[in-house]
């Protein structure tokens, strides 16, 4: 369903001046756009990302990758399941550690991990296509700031 655009009258009075505000009209654009980007290719968000995760790391752990996707082990297990059924990523038994399995891409796993790269980055560019690419590096490099910062606001005296 797409958003109505608010009529030019109303007042917003300060939500343009919010972070908040602003990320989140960025990130209903972007995400959704990204969403039906790579929808034909049956694949989420989050399966896109752990992809990448694990090409970029290929043999780490469920909780080596849980870590680093910001999420709990089990709902690890449940993505890299459906990965793994969809046939883009194996578990394999890690040499002197039965405990744990290695992830690795399949072949069929990292052929649509470079079309899905392919896509996200020309969608992106889209996306992007009103600023520079010095103000596209600006941005992402304020929001990494942004996301590294500890969470909550702080406590001032």
């Amino acid at each position: 369903m797409a958003r109505q655009p608010m009529k030019q009258d109303t007042s917003l009075g300060i939500l343009p001046g919010l972070l908040g505000y602003q990320l989140r009209h960025a990130n209903l654009k972007v995400v959704g756009g990204f969403a039906e980007r790579i929808a034909p290719h049956k694949v989420t968000a989050a399966q896109f990302g752990l992809l990448v995760l694990v090409g970029a790391n290929p043999g780490a752990t469920q909780a080596a990758l849980a870590g680093a996707f910001g999420t709990d082990r089990s709902a690890m297990v449940r993505l890299i399941d459906r990965l793994e059924a969809a046939g883009l990523v194996d578990r394999r038994a890690r040499a002197g550690d039965r405990r744990s399995n290695a992830i690795v891409l399949t072949r069929r796993g990292a052929k649509l991990l470079e079309t899905l790269k392919r896509e996200v980055r020309a969608f992106e560019d889209a996306a992007t296509a009103c600023l520079t690419p010095e103000e596209t590096e600006t941005l992402l490099a304020l929001l990494r700031r942004v996301n590294a910062a500890p969470d909550g606001p702080s406590e001032r005296g």
